[in-house]
Formats: C-alpha cells, structure tokens, sequence
C-alpha cells in the first residue's frame, strides 16, 4: 500500500474526468503530476502540483484548474478538504480512517510492507569495496562497504535483482609489493633481521603471513632471488590478505555473491576480447594525446599508443588502453571486467569508489556506454572521507596496520550495528565525522540510540500487555478498532508510517540509501514525541487498565512503527534492539 500512488491515481482520475467534461483540453500529458507531503505539515496532508504543470499546455491559469479539481477531489469519500493555495497549489487533508487504514496494512503485510514492485525483478550489479588485497580494511573502506551493502539491500527491498560484487585487484604491481613485504615477514620468522624499503608494507598484520609461508615451504626460499619464489608467494599473500578481508567484511555483517579477480582477465583473452568489441565499433585507434594540463609541449613527449575514443561517449579526452610498449594500461582490464558485467545480463551497473577515484567516473561511464550500445546505466557512488574522534581528539593509531585505522578498529570499539547505522547518516558524498564517544551516547542526539531506544520501548510495551494478559499479536492488532485513533500525535505518527512505502521507490530511484536512516530518525522521533505526550496525557497511554480494546488499538499504533523500524533497520544491516542495556 503507498497512500501517495494510490491518492496520485484519484487525482488523474478526476483531472480525466475535467476532460471528458470539457474543462481540460485532451492531450495532456500527466507525467509530471506527483502526490506528496506538503513543505508545510500545516498547510495539510497531501499536496498535488497538477494545476502547476497543466497550466502552459492546457493554456489555462493555474488556480482555474486548480479549483475545478478540487470541486472534484473534495467528492472522493476519504478526502475532507482540497484547498487551493497561491496561484495554483492543491492542498488535501485526509479522512482519519485513511492513516488508520495504513497502520492495520503494516500490520496485515508485516516486512513486507513497504516493500515495493518498482525494480521488476531487473538484474543490478553492485560492486563495493574491491580494495587492493594487500592489507586489511581501513576506515575508508568500511563506509564503502556499509554504503554498497545497505545500497544492494534497499535495491533487494525495491524488487530488483541484486548482485552484491567483490573486484579483487589481484593482477598490478602491488600485488608483487604485498609478495615482497611477506617474504621480508618471511625472513624474519627465520630468525633474519630485515629492512623494510621504501614501498613495502611493514605492518604487523603480515607477521602471521610470513610465518604461515614458513610453516608450509620451510627454508625453500630463504637467501633465493624472486625467480624462485614470487609467483608462489605472491598467490599465497593474496590467498591470505583476502581471507583477512572476508573476516573483516563478515565481521561488519557484509556477504558477497561474487568475488572476481582481476587476474583471471590476463592471459585468458578477455581483454583482448573487449578491446576488440570497440574496434569493432570504430572506438579504437592509433595515435597521440595532447599534453595534461599544466604541461608545455615542449616538456611534453606524445608518444604513440592505442587509445579509446571515449569523447564519443561523454569524456573530454580520449583514454590509452595501451602503452608504446605494447603493454595494457590500468584502464584496459577495466574495460575489459564491466565487458564481462554487460555479457551478463545485468541491466543496470553500481560501482562503489572511494573520493579519490572522481577523475575515473567519466572514463568508466563511457567505457560501460560503448560496451552496452547505450543500453546499460552506470551509476558511480563516491564515499567521501570519514574523520575518526576519540575524546575530542583525531584517532589515527592502528597497531594492526601500523599507519591507518581498520574496520577491525571500529567494529572492536563500538560493533557492527552502530558503526553501519552512523556510516549511513550521512550522504554519501558528504564528509563524516565519526566520533567513538559520540556514537556509544544514549541521547536523542545519537541516532543510532534514538532509533533503537524506539524499537526497544515497543518491546518494553508488548511484554507488559502480555504481563496483563492483553493479546497482541499482529492478527489480533490488525483486527482492532482504530476509529478512536484520532488524537494529532497519533495521526502524525500514522501520517509518518504512510511515507514508507513512498521512501523505499524515491531511495531506490536515487540510489540513495542514508533516507532510510534519516527517515528512521523522523519516525522515531513521532514515536518519542507520542510516548512523552502518555505522561501528560493518560488517555494516550498505550496500556489502558481495564479496557482491553482500546489498549489494544494504542498498541497497533507502536507495533505497525516497530514493523517499519525493523524493516528499515534490516536494509542498513541493522538488528533491531528488544531492550536497551
């Protein structure tokens, strides 16, 4: 049930009426009228643009078309008031029993209320995280992680077919750099006191991996030159590095369908295979760049390359796939991984990036634009930084990592739930500031507490109603007698339940998961606001001594909220506290 489709459905319904009467001209194109909550709750419960849209192509004033439909909309049974306002503005206010008919719906749908039909069951493909496996997870990308793997979920929520996608940068050169720093961890569970030279990773996280290589090859590489020993230990330190990785993500509560290695794109014709898939579309060609900006062309020697025209798909400049030298540049096994996505079927494309891949978002839009004919949308989220706090004072330390802090760091210090919720509070291209104390603090001004304290009070009511012997299931609840639910705090708080549904389409339309931890706050806040009222107001109280009816339809009201926090904290891969501790 979304009370906004189903009110924008009345409203074109009367606007053909105005037609087929006379008072439109026919032709109108509708697609741009919408239904929703007015800037101003006073102004009423509902608004419509529709006059505002028509006016120009029904070459009519606003408030005219206004007016006659509101005439119109005032005659529908559930709709008490149409009032036009300013020059063209339809303000509606509602029936009670419509937003007491939405609470016995999330009662009577349960999750899947919400739930929504406007993916069609489209393929998506949502690849987050794919850090370099050379080291853990650091802070960075924990928010890319929480951000793709709430992204995929809402997706899920919204009816489409979501693939949550891992790209293991296993085939660079860091992965010969991860190799070497083992085999110096190596050495040095020999016994052997080593250096680490500029470039290596001397964190602590690989002194366990250079002592399981001892464990399995013994002394075989000791004092040996790369050519013995690089492939192997480079395959065993990747092996490692991203059994870390899966421990960090499983410790955050991420699962991924699909883990695919950039390595397996060498050697296997698949890049080749890509490349030639635009030649074949005249995308490729031999020749030159010009110099970068901030270059002379005197300091500037153009060397020839192959090169993608990408400025026929958006870019500013054409991008190398290969170097003079006849090697594949970065971009090449690129293209060639979101050929393989395209070759799969999916009808849509989401790639996760942390800020410092902004100058990438147009080369890859146009790759993914030239592989699909056009036909495949790439969406390109960018997580920005997130600043860590401790006591009021920058958090940097990681005796793990040596240098940065890792998702380990945080999800030890304040668990999985909290740090995906605050992760989310934020746009994702919004700086977040990340404060361990802040986090942990019970107040309204602690989201995460917030929303969880509303959740748990809930349960705290339940149970008392079971103490009391007061049924309150949610068959029994949604068979209640809500028609005394009229009180502006009860309203308000239904009023709030009826923009989940609407939430869930505009979130997923937008790829933007953080509304659904604002909107969690909103409601919570309705749920508070209604609870505080009970202490001054004994007839708002959700228990009634001595009434169990009325009890019970109070009940329905927090239960059908608690179906909705339950269901919005699912999609942030959130567990819905019972009790607060």
């Amino acid at each position: 049930m979304n009370l906004f489709t189903d009110l924008r459905a009345t409203v074109l319904e009367a606007l053909t009426s105005l037609q087929t009467e006379g008072v439109l001209p026919e032709g109108l194109d509708f697609a741009n009228v919408a239904v929703e909550p007015p800037r101003d709750a006073a102004h009423g419960d509902m608004a419509t643009n529709a006059a505002m849209v028509l006016a120009k192509p029904a070459k009519m004033k606003p408030r005219d078309i206004a007016e006659a439909l509101a005439q119109k909309l005032t005659a529908v049974n559930f709709i008490n008031v149409a009032e036009v306002a300013g020059p063209g503005f339809l303000n509606l206010r509602l029936a009670p029993d419509m937003w007491q008919g939405v609470v016995k719906t999330a009662l009577s749908e349960g999750a899947a209320f919400g739930r929504s039909s406007l993916g069609q069951g489209k393929k998506v493909n949502v690849e987050y995280v794919s850090a370099n496996p050379t080291g853990p997870l650091h802070v960075g990308h924990t928010r890319g992680a929480v951000f793709g793997d709430a992204l995929a979920s809402l997706l899920d929520y919204a009816g489409f077919d979501v693939t949550r996608e891992y790209y293991i940068n296993d085939g660079g050169a860091q992965v010969d750099v991860l190799a070497r720093s083992v085999y110096l961890r190596y050495l040095e569970a020999h016994g052997q006191e080593v250096a680490f030279p500029e470039g290596t990773y001397p964190g602590d996280y690989l002194i366990d991996v250079g002592e399981a290589l001892k464990a399995k090859v013994g002394d075989a590489f000791v004092d040996k030159g790369e050519q013995f020993w690089l492939e192997e230990v480079r395959e065993f330190s990747t092996d490692a590095m991203m059994a870390l990785i899966r421990e960090d993500l499983q410790a955050l509560g991420v699962e991924m369908d699909v883990f695919y290695s950039e390595k397996s794109l060498y050697g296997t014709g698949q890049i080749e295979a890509a490349i030639a898939d635009l030649d074949e579309k005249g995308l490729i060609y031999e020749g030159t760049l010009p110099p970068p900006k901030g270059k002379l062309p005197e300091d500037w020697e153009a060397r020839e390359q192959t090169l993608f025209k990408s400025t026929d798909h958006g870019e500013d400049v054409d991008r190398p796939v290969k170097k003079s030298d006849g090697s594949w540049t970065y971009f090449a096994p690129d293209i060639a991984y979101h050929y393989d996505k395209v070759s799969r079927g999916f009808d849509a494309l989401i790639d996760v990036f942390g800020a410092d891949h902004g100058g990438y978002v147009k080369r890859m839009k146009a790759a993914v634009s030239a592989l699909s004919d056009g036909q495949v949308p790439l969406d390109i989220k960018l997580t920005q930084l997130v600043k860590l706090y401790k006591n009021g004072e920058p958090f940097k330390m990681s005796k793990r990592a040596g240098t940065f802090v890792t998702l380990r760091d945080v999800v030890d210090q304040v668990g999985p739930d909290v740090t995906r919720f605050v992760m989310l509070t934020r746009k994702n291209d919004a700086p977040l500031d990340f404060d361990f104390d802040k986090v942990l603090e019970q107040s309204k001004d602690n989201p995460v507490f917030y929303v969880q304290y509303a959740h748990a009070r809930v349960c705290s009511v339940l149970r008392k109603a079971a103490e009391a012997g007061i049924a309150a299931d949610d068959a029994t609840l949604a068979a209640a007698d809500l028609s005394g639910m009229t009180h502006e705090a009860e309203l308000q708080l239904a009023k709030k339940l009826a923009e989940w549904p609407r939430l869930i389409e505009i979130a997923a339309r937008n790829n933007e998961p953080h509304r659904v931890a604002f909107y969690l706050y909103e409601l919570a806040s309705d749920l508070h606001a209604l609870w505080n009222r009970g202490n001054d107001d004994p007839a708002l109280r959700f228990l009634q001594e001595g009434n169990t009816a009325t009890s019970q339809a109070k009940i329905a009201l927090i239960r059908a909220t608690a179906i909705v926090i339950s269901a919005g904290l699912g999609i942030l891969g959130v567990k819905p506290a019972e009790e607060m501790r």
